[in-house]
Parts: structure tokens; C-alpha cells; sequence
């Protein structure tokens, strides 16, 4: 194993993480708190310790997938440690569990929150806590391949590893274009959404933050009822901005190219839609006599939909007063997730494309028996190797699944409340139902279940097999 790339790239990731810990400092200075102290605290050792890391690089760069999933997965830990200090040193969140686990739930955009007060939090904090989903919804490492050189051609094994969906293509022949092109439509898309929200008359703060969670689709809000009490032009703004988010990201490179017939041609993309549009029907049709108007629970169904398939995890209202039907809907919505390529969780729009191919194939091959038919995508067949890592892919998701939901049932909750905890956080979604639904969080869990917890939301923001690999003996076993 490369140790020295490995080591190179988390010293780079320090240094990333102490240069945008300064702009909650400026946060501070604008607003007058006093955390921003904590900031430039653990902003000026990350800087020094990240420099001194960096001076020697590596006598060669390559990486293979190992060595990919290895520096990924340290990297979204210590991240994540580092940037938990400011919660705790600041008294903000008192507990370094806590702080922890919402420093996690920040950078992976699942949005699980143990805040039981939000409103009263400095500013700085606010700020800090938002951009966490920024930062993580497109990934770190991304935007270090976007700005840093680094040689050699395997570094597409260090976007794989973190880029969500079962297969990574390039947009551009180098990867550091590739990461450039991803971030500079994720810029241009953010900055639309906060001009949008400012214009339905939303302070510069609120429009930031909030555009921050939306674009990460990580769900956490400045205010403690999520979304309830802003207007109907904001909650259909940000929907829409859900939807926008929880697109594969080549479908916009394609549109930038003006080849709009195969941006639209995108099966992933025109399934996700239709996705939507059938929730939103489902659940409109069973609220509507819920609500004081027609709009309003259209407004509030296609609200709840575009944040629990994107992931994000915003609440307009307590869904979990809603009927079965429309529940049951949204626990689907949870599970199926967001596109390939996109900044969304869940199992992927694309995977269950493909796993519902091939069940027809199967049935297609008992009626005709020597029948050849291959899956195929967007008029294109699927590879081997892709069918066989999604069906891995679901038998690791499960078996997660299932024995994080097992240990979480030790604190004794019922199961709805244990299951959609463990679902949430393993899709990255935030909210569940019953006790950990739109109006509570997960303050309730204990230590133990909140690190099972802690590891669910890093898992799963990483496909899993990054923070899994790290717990195979064989991997510091010496050749």
C-alpha cells in the first residue's frame, strides 16, 4: 500500500477544512459573537499540521482502488473529528459525542440532528454547521483533485471512492477537469438558489445557509421547525432546488455542451421524475382534506417528496401525522434515494433501474428459455461487472441495514422509531418517524447507538465498501 499518498492526501484535507474554517470567523466578526475564536483555533493547527504534512510529497502517486478507499474513508473521519471541535469547545454542544455526530451527519448531508434548541445558536455555529453540507454534498476529495496538482492517472480511484452511484465516468479526459466542471456547476447552481430566496424576500444569512443544505441536500435548517413557517414561494423554490440537486450532474455537463437530446435521454433522470411525480400524486390525493387549501397540500406533498428522495430532509409539516399509505411512500422515497452523480443518498435511482431489469430478464428467460437479452441503459448495454457489484452492493446494504438495525434495538425503542433511525442515517436523509420523525431528533439514542449511528451515515455517504475496507484484517497484513 502507498502509505505516502495516503498520508499526503489527508494533510491536504487538513488544510482544505482549516481554509474554510475561516469563513465562520468572518461570520463571527460580522455578528459580533465570540466562537469565532474556536475557529481560528483549530483552523491555525489543521493550516500548520496539513503544511508540515505536505512539504515531502510522495515519490509516486499512484493509487489503486485500495489505496483510493483507504484515503477516503480516513479522510471523511478526521474531517469530521476536527471539524467537531469548534461545537465542542465553544459549549454550543456540550458533549463530544454529540458534537460528533452532528459534525457527521454535516459533512455526510444526512441531516440527524441532536439540537433540541437551534435558534439560539451563535451565528458562527449556524454558518459552520450549514456549510458542513456543502463541503460534503459534492466531497472534499473532489474539490482537492479540482484545485491541487496531482500526478499520475489513477486518481480517478480517489473520485470513486467518494462519488455516489454504482459506476464513475469521466466528464473530461483529466480528472482535475472533471472535478472542476462538477464544482463549478454545483457553484453556479447554488448561487441561483440564494438570488432565488432572496428575492422571496429572505435574509443573506438564511438564503446562504439554507442553499448550503439544499445544495448538499443535507437538511439542516436555521430555524427549530425546519421549514413550516416560511412562505409557500420559498418551500417551492427549495423543492425545486431538491429536484435539481437529486439529478445526475451529467445530465447538466450535457446541457452546458447544448447536446440536450442526450441529457434528456438520461433513463436514470426521466425515472427520478416520474418517481416524483407519482409520489406527489399518491400523497397529495391523501392529505388533501388535511390542509386549509388545495395549494397548500400540493405545496407541502411535493415539498416532503423533493426532500426525502433527494435526501435532504427538510420538513414543511409533521408528516408523521399523515396517513399509512402516505408514510409507507415516503420510507420507499427513502430507500430508492436520489441519481447516480448526484449530491443525494439512498440506494440510487439507477440501481433499481437496473435490479428491476434484471428480474425481468429472469422472468423473460423462464418463458423463453434460449432467449438472449442484455440490460441496457440510456440505448446502451449494461456491463457484467456493473450488474454483479449493484447486486453486492444490495446484499452489503442490507446486511448493514439489518445488523445496525439490531444493535440500535438494544435502547428499546419500538421499531418503527429503530428501523427509520437506521434508514435515515444509512441513506442520508435525516428524519425518520415516530421518535426520531420531523419534530424530534436523536438526542433519545445512546452513546453506543449514536457512533453505530455515526458510522451508517459515513458508510453510507461513501457506498459503503470505503469505511468497510478499513475493518479488513488483510489490509495491514504485510506481503
Amino acid at each position: 500500500m502507498n502509505l505516502s499518498v495516503i498520508r499526503y492526501i489527508l494533510c491536504q484535507v487538513m488544510k482544505i477544512e482549516g481554509a474554510f474554517m475561516l469563513l465562520p470567523c468572518v461570520v463571527s466578526l460580522i455578528y459580533g459573537d465570540h466562537e469565532g475564536l474556536w475557529f481560528i483555533a483549530v483552523a491555525a493547527f489543521l493550516l500548520i499540521a496539513g503544511f508540515l504534512g505536505t512539504i515531502k510529497k510522495p515519490k509516486s502517486f499512484t493509487m489503486y482502488l485500495k489505496e483510493g478507499c483507504v484515503a477516503t474513508s480516513l479522510s471523511w473521519i478526521i474531517m469530521s473529528l476536527f471539524g467537531a471541535l469548534p461545537f465542542w469547545l465553544s459549549g454550543a454542544i456540550p458533549s463530544l459525542t454529540d458534537a460528533l455526530f452532528e459534525t457527521v451527519s454535516g459533512f455526510t448531508t444526512t441531516g440527524a440532528s441532536i439540537l433540541n434548541e437551534i435558534e439560539t445558536l451563535p451565528k458562527s455555529i449556524l454558518f459552520w454547521r450549514s456549510f458542513t453540507h456543502w463541503l460534503g454534498g459534492m466531497g472534499v476529495l473532489v474539490f482537492l483533485l479540482a484545485i491541487i496538482p496531482m500526478s499520475g492517472g489513477s486518481n480517478i480511484n480517489l473520485m470513486r471512492a467518494e462519488s455516489p452511484g454504482p459506476s464513475v465516468s469521466k466528464l473530461a479526459p483529466k480528472i482535475k477537469t472533471t472535478a472542476k466542471i462538477l464544482y463549478l456547476i454545483y457553484l453556479a447552481l447554488t448561487t441561483l438558489e440564494v438570488i432565488l430566496l432572496l428575492f422571496g424576500h429572505m435574509s443573506l444569512f438564511d438564503s446562504l445557509t439554507l442553499s448550503f443544505g439544499t445544495a448538499g441536500t443535507g437538511g439542516f435548517g436555521v430555524r427549530n421547525d425546519s421549514f413550516a413557517s416560511y412562505s409557500p414561494y420559498v418551500q417551492w423554490v427549495v423543492s425545486i432546488f431538491m429536484i435539481l440537486f437529486g439529478f445526475n450532474f451529467n445530465f447538466y455537463y450535457f446541457c452546458l455542451l447544448r447536446q440536450f437530446s442526450k441529457a434528456f435521454s438520461m433513463e436514470e433522470v426521466r425515472n427520478y421524475l416520474i418517481i416524483i411525480l407519482a409520489a406527489v400524486a399518491v400523497i397529495f390525493v391523501n392529505i388533501i382534506n388535511m390542509y386549509e387549501s388545495a395549494f397548500s397540500a400540493l405545496t407541502h406533498s411535493l415539498f416532503q417528496v423533493s426532500s426525502i428522495i433527494s435526501t435532504t430532509g427538510f420538513a414543511s409539516t409533521d408528516f408523521d401525522t399523515w396517513p399509512t399509505i402516505c408514510k409507507l411512500t415516503l420510507v420507499f422515497l427513502m430507500i430508492v434515494g436520489a441519481c447516480a452523480g448526484s449530491t443525494g443518498g439512498g440506494v440510487k435511482v439507477s440501481r433499481v433501474t437496473v435490479l428491476l431489469k434484471s428480474v425481468r430478464k429472469e422472468f423473460s428467460s423462464y418463458i423463453h428459455p434460449k432467449i438472449v437479452r442484455k440490460i441496457s441503459m440510456d440505448g446502451r448495454p449494461v456491463e457484467h461487472d456493473v450488474v454483479r457489484s449493484i447486486n453486492v452492493y444490495m446484499v452489503t446494504f442490507l446486511s448493514v441495514l439489518i445488523g445496525s438495525v439490531f444493535l440500535v434495538s438494544l435502547d428499546g425503542y419500538d421499531l418503527t422509531t429503530t428501523f427509520t433511525a437506521v434508514l435515515a442515517c444509512l441513506d442520508n436523509i435525516g428524519p425518520g418517524l415516530e421518535m426520531v420523525g420531523p419534530t424530534c431528533n436523536y438526542s433519545i439514542m445512546s452513546f453506543f447507538s449514536k457512533y453505530i449511528l455515526i458510522f451508517d451515515m459515513l458508510a453510507g455517504r461513501l457506498e459503503l465498501f470505503p469505511m468497510l475496507i478499513i475493518f479488513h484484517p488483510r489490509l495491514y497484513m504485510k506481503k
